[in-house]
């Protein structure tokens, strides 16, 4: 018998400034991004009295608190980001290692987190 299982998505934003190390190109130099942020959760069970799996205006607010905490700054001054490259990938991980400690973890679970400096670029992070 097959296991039912539900996941939510949602997305957001946020700008800030950032100067890639060791990357011996334009994005060397001082440059920002208007970011977009895709996270995903996954669960078995569904609230009883909601029929929901996690309410997406709570998913969003934990998310946006996580992203306040970059928006409009210069992510290399960031205290994670004074000895980690403020990569699309390593943005990823930050906001995944954030967001998952502010989930109901026992209900449901982080899956991953997406990071794009443009629509054409994105860059992945999850557990396995």
């Amino acid at each position: 018998m097959l296991e039912a299982q539900w996941s939510l998505r949602v997305s957001s934003d946020f700008s800030s400034s950032h100067q890639l190390l060791n990357y011996g190109g334009k994005c060397e130099g001082l440059h920002g991004h208007n970011f977009l942020v895709e996270v995903e959760v996954k669960g078995k069970k569904l609230e009883p009295d909601t029929g929901m799996l996690m309410d997406f205006k709570d998913l969003k607010n934990k998310l946006a608190g996580v992203l306040d905490e970059l928006d409009h700054k210069h992510l290399n001054e960031h205290e994670y980001f004074r000895k980690i490259n403020p990569s699309s990938e390593n943005l990823a991980k930050f906001i995944y290692d954030r967001l998952k400690f502010l989930l109901p973890g026992n209900k449901v679970e982080l899956v991953w987190v997406m990071v794009a400096e443009k629509d054409s670029s994105r860059a992945y992070y999850r557990e396995v």
